[in-house]
Order: C-alpha cells, then structure tokens, then sequence
C-alpha cells in the first residue's frame, strides 16, 4: 500500500501503465503516441480553480478525443450562487494540443465564443480568459497570475483492473497564491494573493466506460502557514496508492484512505462528513454552492456536483502533530459518467 513511484516513462513498450503509485513531483513522463488504447478513447484536460473569499473563477481546457471542451465558472460565494458556461468541439483527437507534461507547454486555445489561455512564466502560471458572450452577454475577461514557489503535489497514476490498455495520471498543485483581476460584466473583481490561491488539476490518460469518482480539495493558510489537500476515491484501481494529501508549507503529507459521507437525498443541503482509515483526516463540510451539470445523451452521460463550502475539523501530519482547521474554503464533488 502506498508504492511510491519511481523516475520514467509513464507507459511501458506495449502502452500499458508501468507503474502504479504516488509522487509528490512530475515522476514519470507522459507520452500520448505510446498509448496503446485506439486514439478515441483518450483525455487530456488542464483545469484551474482560484477561490477569494467571496467569489472565484474555474477554467476548464478538455480534448476528450472525441469531444473537447472549454468551460468558464463564476463562483459568487456571498449571492450564493454560479454561472458555468462551456463550448463544446467536434472531435479534436488531440489537435488540442495539451501538453505532455504539468510543468512545461502552454495550452492556448482561441474559438469564436470564447479564448482561453495557460502560460508558464518565471516563478508562476498566468491564466487567460475572454468570453465576450458569458451570461447572456455580460462578458467575463481577465488575467489572473498564479505564483508557484518550490512545493510538493500529488500525483498519482491508476490502472484499471478490468482494461489493461486503461489508466489515470493525474495532478495536483495545491496552495498556488493568486493575483490580478477579472471582469464580469462591468464590474472588475481584484484577487488578492494574500487571501486568494488556486489549484490546478492536470489529467491524462484512457478511462474505462462507466465510472464514477470523489474529489475533495482546498488550499489557504492555517495558522500562518499555507494549508491545503487533496482527496478521492472510487476511479480505478487505488490498491498501489491512494490520492489524498496535505500540504503545509508547500511540504507533503501522506494519508492513506479517505472516504466522503453525502447527506442523504441532497448535495447542498446539509453538511458533508469525511472520515480517514487511521484517524489522521476528519472534517465535516457546510455547503454553500453546487455547481451542478448533467448531460444525458443515453450512451454518454454525465452527472455532476461540485459542491463548494467551507471544511472544518483536523488532520494529523507524518510527524504525528495535529493541525486543526476553521471554515477553510474548498469544494467536494461527485461526478458519475459513461463516455
């Protein structure tokens, strides 16, 4: 349990995972010409959150082989509300032209309805956005800079025990502060770093059919430290290693098992639990917002809730010391799927 992985090629000569596990940086390198699944079935998507206090803003850049995507949300925490707005692309089949590794290529995307960019620059990431058409015509742009100082992530790479042509690479980088502006409509909206960070999931790889997953995430400053994790379950097979994580001071904390207790009957409108195998991650959740999507089309179908609330409760470090946490903004998602 917990294999950590190893320096080297994601895939191995026959396309299929090489090693399963956990890392805390960039250990193995990501090919999509070595995939051995057909062409089709791969994804690839860089997605960014960035959370203040009262508002927040997520972007999403998909190439789905079949189908790519690129998604706007505006988050209103204190109107408790969302917008969330998508153009969708026929069959890009990597023309996308996503990058093969989190650290290195930026991914620009210029359509029509919207335009969307991700930039590396010296100590940071800049994030792009211009939808002229957003919210019936208000429009959201803007520019947001990610600052990245030298800090651990998770990173996890998953088989799937019933395809071996299947697997789940996947990145996380927590506590990333964020600085400048966005506009909705005429109204500009400053991200202060200070009390603003993003997070940046980065994804690749060929999924079974049906599938379903739980994601959990925040990232602030708990007792003036930067404080943040990751968790989930339910996609592949995690037997190597789990997902979950904290970070504290842009240093890794290893947890084993994590399971999310849903309120019965609703997403956001009762309290989320979380428990941990061994004690060392227990939090409960207060929803304020679910961003919810569902898509039906008999043979694809997607189901989506990303609540956003505030985490309250506590973590135990590797070195056994307990960190207690207060309304620490983050969300907590269920997503099921067949595509």
């Amino acid at each position: 349990m917990q294999h950590r992985l190893r320096p080297g090629p994601l895939l191995d000569a026959r396309g299929r995972l090489a090693e399963a596990g956990w890392a805390s940086a960039e250990a193995r390198r990501y090919d999509r010409d070595a995939v051995a699944a057909p062409s089709w079935r791969i994804k690839e998507w860089d997605y960014y959150c960035v959370l203040t206090p009262d508002y927040g803003l997520a972007l999403t850049v998909a190439d789905n082989s079949y189908m790519g995507l690129l998604g706007v949300s505006w988050l209103d925490f204190r109107g408790r509300c969302e917008c969330t707005e998508n153009v969708m692309l026929p069959f890009p089949m990597g023309r996308m032209g996503l990058p093969a590794s989190a650290d290195d290529g930026d991914v620009v995307v210029d359509r029509r309805k919207m335009r969307i960019a991700f930039r590396h620059v010296d100590g940071g990431r800049v994030l792009s956005i211009d939808h002229p058409g957003f919210d019936g015509g208000r429009g959201l742009r803007g520019e947001l800079h990610l600052t990245q100082p030298p800090m651990d992530r998770m990173v996890i790479a998953t088989p799937f025990p019933k395809d071996y042509k299947a697997f789940y690479y996947n990145q996380k980088i927590n506590c990333m502060p964020a600085s400048g502006e966005i506009t909705v409509g005429t109204e500009t909206f400053d991200f202060d770093p200070e009390t603003t960070f993003g997070v940046f999931d980065w994804g690749r790889g060929v999924w079974t059919y049906d599938n379903v997953w739980y994601w959990g995430s925040a990232s602030g400053v708990v007792d003036d430290r930067t404080f943040g994790f990751n968790i989930g379950y339910g996609f592949g097979d995690t037997s190597a290693a789990s997902e979950n994580m904290v970070f504290v001071n842009g240093v890794a904390h290893k947890l084993d098992r994590v399971t999310f207790h849903l309120p019965e009957g609703t997403f956001d409108g009762a309290p989320w639990k979380f428990s941990s195998n061994d004690g060392r991650f227990e939090m409960t959740f207060e929803p304020i917002i679910d961003r919810a999507a569902s898509t039906d089309l008999k043979v694809l179908r997607s189901i989506q809730h990303q609540v956003f609330g505030r985490f309250t409760g506590h973590v135990v470090l590797d070195d056994g010391s307990r960190v207690e946490v207060t309304d620490l903004l983050g969300f907590a998602e269920e997503v099921r799927n067949r595509w």
